[in-house]
């Protein structure tokens, strides 16, 4: 089944709102903005299907326009179910000049035997951030299935200006390496990661928060770099979904969003 999502945002008195969407079965997005005087929106992408089947298809498309903000969650975990060939995902978000977006879906959970590619493609104009987040579990870890997934890949490009400045390609084929070998998982059975990029946040002290935040947290290891541009790279292993889901939730609350679209304007 090939399914389609389409949403565009647009901003009116400094307040971002839906302009317009566009989707097909199973798809449905909800706004669950609470605050409407807040500037940014709040949508949940939601969905009749149990999980991703064999042969489907997603193909998602996310527009900002000049100033934007928004936050996007997903309604559950994203269930990736017993598959004879594969299933596909590609995900295109554009951010126009000072638009903020925010997005940490729910963990993935390959069933027995799927084989999933997942495709996002981040464009953004100048003086826009990102939070984008990932997780991967070992599969249906309470019924017995440890790794018993055929293959998972989830790329992800991000490019300023039309310059590619991130490319994370996250590849695991069970059947074909050890995940439990040193330089892989090492005995880890989840793990996360999330990319921050702003104009003019201060990196370094927000490293040293993120730092002291993930450093309470019991049986995870993680690591942090510096983009290549203004931003801040983290990577989590751990044993449990939501604990590191939590993670990337509480990481993005300490981290600047909104990039002063209205000072900006005011002073042209």
């Amino acid at each position: 089944m090939t399914a389609t999502l389409h949403i565009q945002t647009a901003l009116r008195k400094e307040v971002t709102f839906l302009k317009n969407t566009f989707f097909t079965t199973p798809f449905k997005v909800a706004n669950i903005t609470e605050d409407k005087k807040s500037p940014t929106l709040h949508l949940m992408l939601m969905s009749s299907s149990p999980g991703i089947l064999d042969g489907d298809n997603y193909q998602l498309k996310i527009e900002l326009e000049e100033g934007c903000s928004l936050q996007l969650y997903t309604q559950s975990y994203q269930r990736l179910f017993n598959m004879k060939q594969s299933a596909t995902q590609l995900m295109e978000v554009q951010l126009a000049p000072y638009a903020s977006f925010c997005f940490l879906p729910h963990p993935s959970v390959p069933h027995a035997s799927s084989v999933f590619k997942a495709t996002n493609k981040i464009y953004l104009a100048g003086n826009c951030s990102m939070v984008f987040g990932e997780i991967l579990t070992c599969g249906r870890k309470l019924n017995g299935e440890v790794f018993l997934f055929s293959k998972y890949q989830n790329i992800t490009e991000v490019f300023i200006c039309d310059r590619l400045v991130i490319k994370e390609n996250l590849l695991i084929e069970p059947l074909a390496i050890d995940v439990n070998a040193i330089g892989q998982l090492e005995g880890f059975t989840h793990q996360a990661s999330l990319i921050y990029l702003h104009p003019t946040a201060k990196i370094k002290p927000l490293s040293e928060l993120v730092t002291e935040l993930l450093a309470n947290e019991p049986n995870v290891v993680f690591g942090l770099t510096e983009a290549p541009v203004n931003g801040l790279i983290v990577r989590m292993l751990g044993h449990k979904a939501e604990q590191l889901h939590n993670c990337l939730k509480n990481i993005a609350t300490i981290l600047p969003q909104q990039t002063h679209f209205k000072a900006i304007a005011n002073a042209v």
